[in-house]
């Protein structure tokens, strides 16, 4: 049996539930304090925040999020979906998009769950979205500026990062 010391040597996560949810338009917002934990140790913490402004780039590209095309901005045509994940750098809140995956009809995605994407040494992981653009949405999703209105998604928030993203 491993030791106590030894089972949180490695951890990276956050020790409270920050309750990621929308804000209005597209922002973000906390209701709790954010407590990361890289590699064992305690890092910069980030009080709840109130419509905060959302990351527009890529914390692993430093580009701008990939589109993903709703539906019915081609008629009869399945959209796309992807899991964001988000996470504190330094207390400050940082995001990365998991690869971009087809859509079926019926809105599910079409082989498996979408795939997180890599994870930075420095990321500490609070919470994750699964974003779907619909068959029925008209709008494609751009991360960050689309309104949380105009389509589809899932908050899960995370003690550390899962295996696999819960889509259901």
């Amino acid at each position: 049996m491993p030791s106590v010391k030894n089972a949180f040597d490695k951890f990276t996560g956050s020790l409270s539930n920050g309750l990621l949810v929308a804000g209005t338009t597209s922002t973000l917002t906390t209701t709790v304090t954010i407590v990361p934990v890289e590699d064992g140790k305690f890092k910069t913490t980030l009080s709840a925040i109130t419509n905060q402004a959302h990351p527009t780039t890529d914390f692993n590209t430093g580009l701008a999020f990939r589109t993903m095309v709703g539906g019915n901005s081609v008629a009869n045509t399945p959209g796309q979906g992807c899991v964001v994940v988000y996470g504190l750098v330094a207390g400050v809140v940082k995001a990365v998009q998991g690869p971009i995956a087809a859509l079926d009809m019926q809105n599910n995605f079409k082989w498996d769950a979408p795939q997180f994407p890599d994870i930075p040494t420095t990321f500490v992981p609070f919470a994750y979205v699964i974003m779907k653009a619909r068959a029925v949405d008209g709008v494609s999703i751009i991360v960050g500026t689309t309104a949380w209105a105009s389509f589809a998604q899932t908050f899960v928030n995370i003690l550390e990062l899962p295996a696999r993203p819960q889509v259901a």
